[in-house]
């Protein structure tokens, strides 16, 4: 599988009994590591309110990232639109890109998930049965974040985002500002031009991230833009995001055909055992993402064990623990290789949480190793 290539998805995980700086201290020491084995890219998410994630600022990780790195591709997975604007993000991205051009992939995403009452737009033509698609890959029910949308705390992550009273632009209508920006074409209805500086002209590639069929996957489809899926986040929707895209896509001026690039959770270890032990904090961890109470500090796995499981939180989390790829490299490649085959994706994009540091690194190691010796 060498001709697919790997991506690095990193959200700055906080380990227990850790802080936040040694957070970033090891999320820029995992690119240098991941950029010496070969891995394509290495992407920053952006979460706020977490008290187990540092990654606030994907544009600020990255540039304290390019600094240390030298020609691993850099980039945001994603910037959330909902809060920004287009032109501060092109901004961000036109300051890092000045000092180190050609580098960095620009991903934009919605925040907080779907809006309550919006559905997809698009039903898979990939078909599943029994939870699987056709090639064995676990397609598990689908997840309900209507309880996450209703939650105080989503409430509140709105309210300190955004300044009183805003409301966050039609996602289209922001992408299309911009790519103007970034190419130079922008006019305001009044036909006023505006130029950004640094920032028109910067040589990134502009991704869009989506969990569905709906508005980001005919976003970057009509738009002839790079897709990210995510089954990582929600794998019950994997083949409705990228066979909807596929079916709006327009080639474009920097894309004649589809790309999609596909995130999958995963740990590697010498064998399953080690790894599925390196996983144990993964469950408690997910939980507190899903309860809307903030990603907790990644727990040892003698915490995790401690947690008691009512069959509620089990249900909360079981899909994402169904889908994360837990064991020996060739066995997580395997399953990496089901996951590219029902997608068909171009490239895959890695996150891996351990606890102790030293142990992602060699997650990501073992993997490189492995899928460079596959065919």
């Amino acid at each position: 599988m060498s001709d697919i290539p790997l991506g690095v998805l990193d959200l700055v995980p906080i380990s227990s009994g850790s802080t936040a700086a040694d957070a970033l201290r090891n999320s820029i020491d995992l690119a240098r590591q991941t950029e010496r084995l070969g891995y394509t890219r290495y992407w920053f998410a952006e979460h706020h309110l977490n008290p187990g994630v540092a990654g606030t600022s994907p544009a600020v990780v990255l540039a304290l990232t390019a600094a240390a790195t030298s020609t691993i591709r850099l980039g945001s997975g994603a910037v959330q639109l909902g809060h920004r604007t287009a032109l501060s993000t092109v901004e961000e991205f036109g300051l890092i890109d000045a000092l180190y051009p050609g580098r960095l992939d620009l991903g934009l995403g919605r925040s907080g998930g779907r809006p309550p009452g919006e559905k997809a737009t698009f039903a898979t033509a990939t078909p599943v049965v029994d939870g699987r698609a056709p090639n064995g890959l676990l397609i598990p029910p689908r997840f309900s974040f209507e309880r996450l949308l209703g939650s105080p705390r989503v409430a509140l992550h709105r309210k300190l985002l955004l300044l009183p009273n805003a409301e966050p632009q039609d996602y289209g209508e922001q992408i299309d500002d911009v790519l103007a920006l970034l190419a130079g074409t922008y006019r305001s209805p009044e036909g006023v031009e505006a130029h950004v500086v640094p920032g028109e002209g910067a040589d990134v590639e502009v991704w869009i991230l989506g969990s569905s069929g709906g508005q980001s996957a005919e976003t970057a489809g009509a738009r002839g833009l790079r897709f990210a899926a995510n089954y990582h986040v929600s794998p019950d929707t994997v083949l409705e995001a990228v066979d909807g895209y596929r079916s709006f896509f327009r080639p474009s001026a920097s894309l004649d055909k589809p790309y999609v690039s596909v995130s999958a959770d995963v740990v590697v270890a010498e064998d399953d055992e080690t790894a599925r032990e390196l996983a144990t904090g993964y469950a408690p961890w997910v939980r507190s993402i899903r309860t809307a109470e903030g990603a907790i500090e990644y727990p040892t796995p003698e915490e995790a064990r401690a947690h008691a499981w009512p069959d509620t939180d089990r249900e909360l989390v079981q899909d994402r623990l169904d889908t994360q790829f837990v064991g020996s490299p060739s066995h997580v490649a395997d399953r990496l290789a089901q996951l590219q085959e029902a997608t068909g994706a171009d490239e895959l994009l890695i996150t891996t949480i351990t606890h102790d540091h030293a142990d992602r690194v060699r997650s990501y190691e073992l993997l490189a190793e492995e899928w460079r010796r596959r065919p």
